[in-house]
């Protein structure tokens, strides 16, 4: 019985390891099975994508230029309003009074100047007739009619109005002066009377109001701002303020197109224009400041269209184009890998193939070969350099191909030297593209449900 027991053992055994042993050997000739795809010409964009904020193009804060009290209300926030419509007043009883004292200032201003030019009239008057009386002295002297004493009295009379008129003249300069100086007090306080009232600058939208009837208003000072009584917004022109990484800002452009979406209005793609672009980076707050954060720059972009149902603030991303291609030879993206070449003393590439496996190794092969094994012996001329490159399928081999790239698309780069359109590139998976030696067998086969004539496949590599 024990015999009997030990037979079917030994049986279940072997057959066991023949399975096993199919098993493996099945797998070591197929190997490992990847993705690839056929090189062919596509229409490529380069985007830059950043986020932001949705504001208008024109704001005004509109602020307190005088203290008061707010007496009369006439918008509330939200409300869509006209170029010169009433907004606000603020109690204009002080204001009123200045512009009246002022006002009489400059009326009393003008008599006085009035009476001084009369004044000046008379001088002058009186002037004239000394002189008519001198010239008669003088006459009369020249006959021997008069005395000496007559004709120095009308000589000093005659001074005596010159002087007079030349302090009448010297008056009205000053009167003059003290009008311009009133004039112009009555006009500074005209202003304050108007700044009481507050009317639309333009067509827009009270996008905030932080006043109500009944309180006070401060005005700004140096140290302290002013009070901020409400913001007036046109929604005519909206513009998109996202923030661009400093690494993406060399390719942004003023004039490039880019397409907005508005997280509140997930629906709708918006178009724009690159319109401003910032020369310093957006300053961090004091706690981000401390720690290392990225440099972003702010650029503007400007809608072409209106948008009724847009708010200032609502957040928005926004993908720039900053190049196209038309037709252009493309690689996939995750067909890129990086190898580290060995180059000859003439500059060109020497191949490395896959070093022969040592010894039994249970279990079924990895489906990502072993790292490659660099030597760090070079012969003289040699060198190593990384080199940017995609694995291609030919004559059944894996081969390293080294690339030169343009711009990146979405999915696609840009191949400008390198490759050639119907060349089989390795996609994937990643594990497999990294661990693919140069020389390494491969096998191809449709991927299942594939309707595109082949240009992505299946394809098995083993060593």
């Amino acid at each position: 019985m024990l015999r009997n027991k030990w037979f079917w053992v030994v049986i279940v055994l072997l057959a066991s390891g023949g399975a096993v042993a199919a098993y493996f050997s099945k797998g070591r000739q197929t190997g490992t099975t990847v993705t690839a795809e056929t090189i062919q010409r596509r229409d490529l964009e380069a985007l830059v994508s950043a986020s932001g904020k949705i504001e208008p193009q024109k704001v005004v804060n509109v602020s307190a230029q005088s203290m008061g009290r707010v007496t009369r209300l006439g918008v509330k926030e939200g409300d869509r309003v006209k170029a010169g419509q009433f907004l606000l007043q603020i109690d204009a009883v002080v204001a009123e009074a200045a512009v009246r004292r002022d006002e009489a200032a400059v009326a009393g201003s003008r008599t006085a100047l009035e009476q001084s030019r009369v004044g000046l009239q008379s001088a002058r008057a009186n002037l004239e007739l000394a002189r008519q009386a001198l010239k008669r002295q003088q006459e009369l002297s020249a006959s021997g009619l008069t005395t000496r004493e007559a004709l120095e009295r009308a000589q000093a009379d005659v001074e005596v109005r010159e002087s007079d008129l030349r302090a009448r003249e010297q008056e009205i300069k000053n009167r003059e002066t003290q009008l311009r100086q009133t004039e112009a007090g009555l006009q500074s306080s005209r202003h304050t009377l108007s700044q009481v009232r507050f009317d639309a600058p333009f067509d827009g939208i009270v996008t905030r109001r932080n006043i109500e009837e009944g309180e006070n208003v401060v005005v700004g000072t140096m140290n302290n701002a002013g009070t901020v009584l409400m913001t007036v917004a046109d929604m005519s022109v909206i513009e998109a303020e996202v923030e661009v990484d400093e690494t993406d800002i060399p390719l942004v452009t003023l004039g490039q197109k880019a397409k907005v979406t508005i997280d509140a209005m997930p629906d709708r793609v918006f178009t724009g224009t690159v319109t401003e672009i910032g020369n310093s980076p957006i300053q961090a707050t004091a706690a981000a400041a401390t720690q290392r954060t990225a440099t972003n720059f702010k650029v503007t972009i400007t809608l072409d269209e209106q948008i009724p149902d847009v708010r200032p603030g609502f957040t928005c991303t926004a993908e720039i184009s900053t190049a196209s291609r038309t037709a252009a030879l493309s690689v996939p993206i995750q067909a890129l890998t990086v190898r580290e070449l060995l180059y000859g003393t003439d500059g060109k590439v020497i191949p490395e193939l896959r070093p022969a496996q040592t010894g039994f190794r249970f279990g079924r092969p990895s489906a990502t070969p072993p790292a490659p094994v660099v030597s760090t012996e070079l012969q003289p001329g040699q060198t190593r350099q990384e080199t940017e490159g995609v694995f291609l399928i030919r004559d059944g081999k894996a081969a390293f191909v080294a690339v030169k790239l343009g711009i990146a698309g979405e999915r696609y780069l840009e191949v400008l030297n390198g490759l050639a359109e119907g060349d089989q590139v390795i996609t994937g998976p990643f594990e497999s593209v990294r661990g693919l030696y140069e020389g390494d067998l491969v096998t191809t086969a449709q991927v299942p449900g594939q309707t595109d004539g082949g240009r992505g496949v299946t394809v098995r590599v083993g060593s």
